[in-house]
């Protein structure tokens, strides 16, 4: 038995439902389907299919083997693809993870520049806040920011995003402006953003000089998600403190006014983080390369 295409067959009748389907793609007879499959299923000693007249059903122990099977394919394509002309053309898919904000405002809108370049690269972009296995999710790389906890990946640090303090014009005339980051324990309305992993209120930080401070004080309204965070500052909900970039243009119109602006937190680091592999795939490679361009440029505006 050819172990290697036997596997290649079992992946593509899982992934198309019918041996018919899957000996088309192969270009195989239906019957070399059958016969690679029976092998493997002989060679493993256990049933990775249930075929009826009308359909399969992967078995509990064939959906395990699948899971695990499919990185090893993956691999060798990654492994195939990292030679010859593909490293000229880069081509295959790719599945990516990143923040709310970062896919909105930085990502999405430079994906037509990366399609453009890349056409034969089919992407899948997951966007939450939540913090993906990048093993266990099948995901390429992500995008984060702050602390790096897993030292088991591989990180490359892409940028850092300035911080802003911010409310609307209207609550500041109700409220008053403070002038030290003390004052927001005293009356003032937070609007503070909740961690994906913890769900506790992530404290607001700030720093002169030497001299820093965090802001823990009870909030009135705490969102997970950071566009809908951010959506709250603008509907004139509180003071938050978010990124620079995604604040800039109600900024610039007034929309928002920032305050305590000579109390500036040290800029949030971002990282594209994947998992440790000597073969890292070319389609890797260049989007890799292509969002630490985009997201250099993003900031610097």
């Amino acid at each position: 038995m050819d172990q290697l295409l036997a596997i290649r067959a079992f992946a593509r009748v899982v992934e198309a439902g019918t041996f018919t389907k899957a000996a088309d793609s192969l270009q195989m007879p239906n019957a070399t389907i059958t016969k690679l499959i029976q092998s493997l299923e002989t060679h493993l000693g256990v049933k990775l299919l249930q075929r009826t007249t009308r359909r399969v059903t992967v078995t509990p122990d064939g959906a395990a083997y699948y899971e695990k099977t499919a990185r090893v394919l993956k691999e060798l394509g990654d492994i195939d693809s990292s030679f010859g002309t593909a490293q000229a053309k880069p081509h295959g898919h790719l599945r990516v993870d990143a923040g709310s904000s970062v896919a909105s405002l930085i990502v999405i809108p430079a994906l037509p520049d990366f399609v453009q370049r890349y056409p034969d690269i089919q992407l899948d972009l997951g966007v939450s806040d939540r913090h993906v296995d990048l093993i266990s999710d099948n995901v390429d790389c992500v995008i984060r920011g702050g602390v790096l906890t897993d030292m088991s990946l591989v990180a490359r640090q892409i940028g850092k995003a300035p911080w802003v303090t911010c409310a609307t014009p209207a609550y500041l005339k109700k409220h008053g402006t403070p002038q030290h980051p003390g004052e927001l324990e005293q009356g003032h309305v937070l609007v503070n953003y909740l961690s994906a992993r913890t769900s506790r209120a992530v404290s607001m930080h700030f720093s002169r000089g030497t001299e820093k401070l965090e802001i823990d004080s009870r909030h009135a309204i705490g969102i997970n998600e950071s566009n809908a965070h951010f959506a709250a500052a603008a509907a004139g909900l509180g003071i938050v403190q978010t990124f620079s970039y995604m604040a800039r243009a109600q900024l610039a119109s007034g929309e928002l006014l920032p305050i305590l602006q000579d109390w500036q937190p040290a800029p949030y680091p971002f990282y594209v983080v994947y998992p440790p592999n000597r073969h890292l795939s070319n389609r890797l490679r260049v989007f890799i390369d292509w969002i630490a361009e985009r997201f250099s440029a993003q900031l610097a505006e």
